[in-house]
């Protein structure tokens, strides 16, 4: 028995409002989202590491643009910028940094082997994914120079993975990757097409698109104004205050200390670690000292400040070294960092560690700024390592930048990202759905919640089904015409 028109309409408009009420959750969990911070962690290929480094190239590798070492044999890059599509599982990123390969070196000083890989970006779609790079190479033999821009480096193996549905952060650990045609070209000769290099693996941070702002109430624009004004004005004077007085209140130092350092505490050597507090941030290649503040003479081009952070080195053979207190000091040309340095429980305050070049320390924009300058080790450096280096030695480049204007934004961080909760990586075993994926919550409201969201429609559009069919059993108990009068 048909249900009645009005039970029909009923339903059909019960149904349309749960749906409707569906579709923003279900438009939001695939809204494209914006690859923001993370970073790739890639050896390139570690036999050519060696070769490089070995007894017939004779050469060496260093890194640029903050990249840094992770590991025994592994390059890590920074800084992820791109876009991800949960629903389709498309994903594009660009990473930060480079590695500089020279060897054989020739009589006239310069490199038969000179390469230099940087930018490295990663595209995926459809299941299968390629790595690119600019590149930087000196044809073997013939020693012609080309530069080319985001070449398709290698195919990435994908195998069993499902990129879909992934929220934050989106993590692939040890693809396999494969060295192309262009790859092969651009890589001065060294390889030919279809070698392996060695996997990669990724993490990076997402974000879902930012909401429209609401407009202001047009009544609200001229007082918002006026206070806008005001606040201008105030921030004028106190500029204006604060440059007579050449104080500044927002500072940095990036160093690394030095990187074969870094690689020997982590090493089979040192088996160690390293603890920041207070306040210092790991930019990969770098330690960054943050909360500087002192005085600045734009002048004489002279500074004095003092930093927040400290960095711990711990590990075998009673290695114990920790930087604490760390100043900079700049005059004539040169500065001086030094730290209150631990070691065996000893503490000696505001030893000088180390000297740099400080040339054309003017201020521009509202920042100070000196990037990556040379530096080298003091002889009290020397002591501070226990002898391990001798004066002289040259260390990790030294970055500082100081904020001579309150509305200046200092450098970046290089951005690794948050560490990755969980990894997709790819299936040995072939089947129909892969089994793998990035774990990650479906939104940023919190783990799964475009699932609850799916479930909770559908109790909804139960019991909406139930309330459509209990009227419609109503409706069957009663025979047609029953409004009649009945008679006995």
């Amino acid at each position: 028995m048909l249900p009645s028109r009005s039970a029909r309409a009923l339903a059909v408009a019960l149904l349309a409002v749960l749906l409707g009420a569906m579709l923003p959750a279900a438009t939001a969990q695939a809204a494209d989202r914006t690859v923001q911070g993370g970073r790739l962690d890639w050896g390139i290929k570690s036999s050519f590491q060696s070769y490089v480094t070995g007894p017939i190239a004779q050469g060496s590798w260093s890194l640029t643009g903050g990249a840094a070492t992770v590991g025994g044999s592994q390059f890590r890059f920074h800084s992820a910028n791109g876009s991800y599509d949960p629903a389709t599982g498309a994903f594009s990123s660009g990473f930060s940094g480079g590695v500089h390969f020279t060897g054989h070196k020739k009589a006239d000083g310069t490199n038969e082997l000179d390469l230099v890989i940087s930018r490295p970006t990663i595209r995926i779609s459809g299941g299968s994914g390629t790595l690119f790079a600019d590149m930087v190479s000196k044809e073997r033999g013939t020693g012609k120079v080309s530069n080319r821009s985001q070449v398709p480096l290698a195919t990435l193996g994908l195998g069993g993975i499902n990129m879909k549905g992934g929220s934050t952060p989106i993590a692939l650990t040890n693809v396999s990757t494969t060295l192309t045609a262009q790859g092969a070209s651009a890589f001065a000769g060294y390889y030919t097409a279809g070698t392996p290099l060695d996997p990669i693996s990724l993490s990076v941070d997402t974000k879902a698109p930012a909401e429209q702002p609401k407009p202001a109430p047009s009544e609200k624009k001229d007082e918002d104004a006026k206070k806008a004004e005001d606040e201008k004005e105030k921030d004028a004077e106190k500029a204006k205050a604060k440059e007579k007085a050449g104080r500044f209140e927002d500072a940095a130092v990036d160093w690394g200390v030095r990187r074969t350092f870094r690689e020997y505490v982590t090493g089979s050597i040192g088996q160690g670690k390293w603890t920041l507090a207070d306040g210092a941030q790991d930019g990969g290649a770098l330690f960054r000292f943050p909360q500087g503040k002192g005085t600045y003479d734009a002048k004489k081009q002279a500074l004095d400040a003092d930093f927040g952070g400290s960095v711990h080195f711990t590990g075998a053979h009673d290695l114990d070294l920790k930087f604490a207190g760390v100043t900079v000091a700049v005059t004539k040309g040169e500065g001086t960092l030094s730290a209150d340095v631990t070691s065996a429980g000893t503490t000696r305050k505001d030893v000088p560690l180390i000297t740099f070049t400080a040339e054309d320390f003017a201020p521009k924009d509202g920042l100070a700024v000196l990037t990556e300058v040379p530096a080298t080790l003091t002889e009290d450096g020397a002591k501070a390592f226990g002898s391990m280096y001798k004066a002289g030695t040259e260390m990790d480049p030294v970055s500082l930048a100081v904020a001579v204007d309150d509305k200046a934004q200092l450098p970046p961080l290089p951005d690794l990202g948050s560490e990755p909760t969980a990894a997709a990586e790819p299936s040995a075993k072939p089947s129909a759905e892969p089994s793998a994926a990035p774990a990650a919550a479906a939104s940023d409201s919190g783990p799964g919640a475009g699932t609850y969201a799916a479930i909770g429609g559908g109790v909804l559009l139960l019991a909406a089904a139930g309330a459509f069919f209990a009227l419609r059993r109503r409706k069957a108990g009663q025979a047609p015409g029953s409004d009649a009068p009945q008679t006995s």
